[in-house]
């Protein structure tokens, strides 16, 4: 990374795409491998909280919360301060911090010392790699070195809030959940108004090449069907027994999965809404194209 190359790296939320977030060449490199649209702006990822205030500027909200949920699939959306590029940013006074768990993901970002812009090694707007070989599959001919560390346990993009002036935004749900960000932030307000400070925003985002039908309890000819919990096959089940964060985990590989076997459509059970269901039917709903 330090000479511009690019890694594939195992976080505990998907694998990443990673590059010094300072060097805009090197975050060229990653735009161009994953046909993403410069706008999208990229995740700074750092080593501690030491680390990530020299990047951006931390109010009181953002150091408890950092305080209850760093190392771990939480993204904050602060005042910018130095080390991202322009190009990372999208051009905005602002920039998507947090800090991994990974052991692999932390033990780079140690060695390395500087932020790392990582978002997903998929190609844009695919479902993210949350396996190894999906990573190699999507973008490892971009990346210099390719790290295996193992299935993702998280399986969903990380959660990000912005933090910013004003109330508290969720601006992406995720493992992090609504519930355990008022419990330290207080009451959140709509995000529409820096939903452009995140990534994964986009209405069609993490779709696999047949189309998603939601809600569906049986599936149409020509469909493979995705279930949840024990009132379905075990069949791509997202979990037999009903556990959302077991779900999660299985998401991003499952719509792979369904996606292998060339179906005329993919169709997913419901997914309960609360908690971490909140990040999945999120993920669905993009998949889909819409978001309701």
């Amino acid at each position: 990374m330090r000479a511009g190359g690019l890694v594939i790296l195992p976080t505990e939320t998907v694998y990443g795409l990673a590059a010094d977030a300072a060097d805009a060449r090197a975050v060229a490199r990653v735009f161009e491998a994953k046909g993403r649209p410069s706008f999208n702006p990229l995740i700074a990822h750092v080593a501690d909280l030491a680390a990530a205030e020299r990047v951006v500027v931390l109010d009181g909200r953002a150091s408890a919360l950092a305080a209850r949920s760093w190392p771990g699939p939480l993204t904050i959306v602060a005042p910018y301060r130095a080390g991202v590029s322009e190009l990372a940013r999208a051009g905005l006074d602002t920039v998507a911090v947090r800090v991994p768990s990974h052991p692999l993901a932390r033990a780079v970002l140690e060695g390395f010392g500087g932020a790392i812009a990582a978002p997903s090694a998929n190609r844009s707007g695919r479902p993210s790699p949350t396996r190894f070989a999906d990573a190699v599959e999507e973008t490892g001919a971009a990346a210099a070195v390719a790290l295996d560390g193992g299935p993702c346990a998280v399986g969903l993009e990380s959660t990000v809030v912005a933090l910013l002036d004003g109330p508290p935004r969720l601006l992406r749900p995720g493992a992090v959940t609504r519930g355990e960000l008022e419990a330290v932030l207080g009451p959140l307000a709509e995000a529409d108004a820096d939903k452009g400070r995140s990534p994964g925003r986009l209405a069609l985002h993490y779709a696999p090449d047949a189309p998603v039908r939601l809600g569906a309890t049986v599936a149409q000819p020509g469909e493979v069907l995705i279930g949840f919990g024990p009132g379905f096959g075990p069949d791509l089940n997202l979990s037999l027994t009903g556990d959302l964060r077991e779900a999660a985990a299985n998401l991003f590989a499952h719509l792979r999965a369904a996606d292998r076997r060339r179906p005329a459509g993919i169709a997913v059970g419901p997914v309960p809404a609360e908690g971490l269901g909140e990040a999945i039917n999120d993920r669905l709903r993009r998949a889909a194209g819409y978001v309701g």
